[in-house]
């Protein structure tokens, strides 16, 4: 591999930006917009304010939560010793070299005694300086079990808020039931080694039954072959997960050589087949399913918004603000000629929506009914797919076409006349980051 020069001290740029003197941002959706637009510090503020639970860590996740990503989460667990570091860092260069952006989450122990943590994986990856495709973040468990760290969901949110492609989320060397990674994670990959035990040791439930995909790390060492018997003997006694697209899923093993980067391109590969198969997302209810995950959103729809038209988002918005639910995320969707306010309330948001002309959807809506609520807003997987069948079964429709609205979800509208009297629209997920809106009518 080859080797890359250490950014001296104090050097701008780079994969961890320095916090300490970055600017202040007085408002949520201030310090969203300036990570959107690929401000490093700005990133590493929000990180900063939502591991530590800082004032204001809950509207930042919710402004970040408004745009929704496409960014696959690969999470990289194993014992203590098997390479997860240089491997992540082997991952990180290929998929740079396919001109993937890219943040890592790296977890390091914290002393029981004093709390402090070495973070030694901010040490090993110090080869990216300059490079402003690639964000590393390494983390202290703080006492966190499970191998994790308490605040990963929310640092992993805040990295796919960013903009970036691929998260890689390192755990600390973790045991055997060490197992929170499979919630947070699209895909898991167990890093092993080998001599890593017999093969009583190597059927042993808990972490062994989370992988997505076994590496067999080390490869050029002796017991490699053993090593990768023993996995395949654990998976003829375990019972096959089947997949949409394919029988079943049958986790399999890559050996590499994670200091020369041998068989990175196989493991790759191994990635890409499972995003492909259309695996069902395992992350938890607070986290985001990614494109190509449908299937958890099409089994749990969720109820994203409560649109409500007003003369002015100003007034409403200090009205609300008098409850104490502020405002994260404003903009104005210009095809759809709307202001449009967001405010997050429980486990969904309230949309303000104030029109920008009188001959528009919201201003007409005004113009006939006055203030009031204006339609639902469910979030669902595969709303392409589902477009073409409910104008295929005659469902009556309010969009003629899928679009691009705030926030750059993608949606369209179901005419109250089919839903039992509420307009219902359908919000899926964005288009490509700073990809235009498509122009048109609602």
């Amino acid at each position: 591999m080859p080797q890359h020069k250490i950014r001296p001290a104090g050097a701008e740029g780079g994969i961890i930006a320095s916090v300490t003197n970055s600017p202040s941002f007085a408002r949520s959706d201030e310090l969203v917009a300036r990570l959107r637009s690929g401000d490093l510090r700005a990133l590493s503020r929000a990180i900063s304010i939502v591991e530590d639970g800082a004032a204001g860590a809950a509207e930042l996740l919710v402004a970040c939560r408004s745009f929704p990503s496409r960014a696959l989460r690969i999470g990289v667990t194993g014992p203590p010793g098997a390479g997860k570091s240089t491997l992540v860092d082997c991952l990180v260069r290929s998929f740079r070299e396919q001109g993937k952006t890219v943040g890592v989450l790296a977890v390091d122990p914290s002393s029981p005694y004093t709390g402090g943590a070495l973070l030694g994986d901010r040490i090993r990856m110090q080869g990216y300086a300059g490079d402003q495709g690639v964000y590393f973040r390494s983390m202290a468990t703080r006492g966190a079990t499970g191998g994790l760290t308490a605040a990963a969901a929310a640092v992993c949110e805040v990295m796919e808020a960013s903009g970036r492609q691929i998260v890689l989320i390192e755990t600390v060397g973790a045991g055997q039931a060490e197992i929170e990674i499979a919630s947070l994670a699209d895909v898991t990959m167990l890093v092993l080694v080998p001599g890593m035990g017999d093969e009583v040791q190597s059927l042993k439930a808990g972490i062994m039954e989370i992988a997505d995909i076994f590496v067999v790390n080390k490869a050029d060492q002796d017991g490699a072959d053993r090593a990768e018997r023993e996995i395949v003997a654990m998976q003829a006694l375990g019972k096959q997960r089947p997949r949409q697209g394919i029988e079943v899923w049958l986790p399999p093993v890559v050996r590499t050589v994670a200091t020369t980067g041998e068989g990175v391109d196989k493991l790759i590969a191994q990635i890409e087949r499972f995003v492909a198969a259309g695996p069902p997302s395992r992350r938890s209810a607070v986290a985001k399913p990614v494109a190509g995950s449908v299937q958890s959103l099409m089994d749990h729809p969720q109820l994203d918004h409560i649109g409500i038209a007003v003369c002015s988002i100003a007034e409403a918005r200090g009205f609300y603000a008098s409850l104490g639910i502020p405002t994260v995320h404003e903009e104005t969707v210009e095809h759809e000629q709307v202001k449009t306010a967001m405010l997050p309330l429980g486990g969904t948001r309230i949309e303000l929506l104030e029109p920008t002309a009188e001959d528009s959807t919201i201003g007409r809506f005004l113009a006939k009914r006055g203030p009031g609520p204006h339609h639902l807003a469910i979030r669902l997987g595969g709303i392409d797919a589902l477009f073409d069948r409910l104008r295929a079964e005659g469902v009556r429709l309010a969009s003629d076409r899928i679009r691009t609205g705030a926030g750059g979800h993608r949606y369209f509208f179901i005419h109250p006349a089919s839903t039992g009297g509420v307009l219902l629209e359908i919000v899926g997920d964005s288009a490509e980051p700073d990809a235009p809106p498509t122009a048109g009518p609602a």
